[in-house]
């Protein structure tokens, strides 16, 4: 009896205009479904739902990574459950940079910044979920 193998493999992020287009629209679908659904996380029009998840892309990719490292010690102490923390201050700093750039996109507490996070955490793994379908799907062929 043979025992079958899993292959996990991780390419990275996706650099590609698409790939960029694809981060932005799930940014944007997040950041309106909690304007939506968290009390204290309001977006005013949709210039600032657009820049401001643009601005959550760059705050992401470029902070994030940084925090993460800083508190990994925390993160595997809490089993993952601090990089709720972790995702709620870069939403946080999302909106402190959006004021500062005059635009309408507020969190107006830590609780707001958790759940806020929590619903653009949602979106994003769904989102990923169904591209690695998509993805998992387009790459099978005809095997009997």
């Amino acid at each position: 009896m043979h025992g079958r193998m899993i292959t996990v493999r991780y390419s990275g992020p996706d650099w590609s205009l698409s790939g960029l287009v694809f981060r932005l629209a799930v940014n944007a679908l997040g950041l309106l479904l909690a304007s939506a659904i968290v009390p204290g996380v309001d977006v005013g029009d949709w210039q600032s739902l657009v820049a401001g998840a643009a601005l959550l892309a760059l705050v992401n990719a470029i902070l994030k990574p940084i925090a993460t490292v800083a508190s990994c010690c925390l993160i595997v102490l809490t089993f993952g459950l601090f990089l709720i923390v972790l995702n709620a201050a870069m939403l946080a700093l999302t909106a402190w940079l959006s004021g500062q750039l005059g635009l309408n996109l507020d969190v107006e507490g830590p609780w707001s910044a958790v759940g806020g996070a929590i619903v653009i955490s949602l979106v994003a793994l769904a989102a990923n979920v169904w591209l690695g379908s998509m993805r998992a799907g387009r790459g099978r062929g005809a095997r009997s």
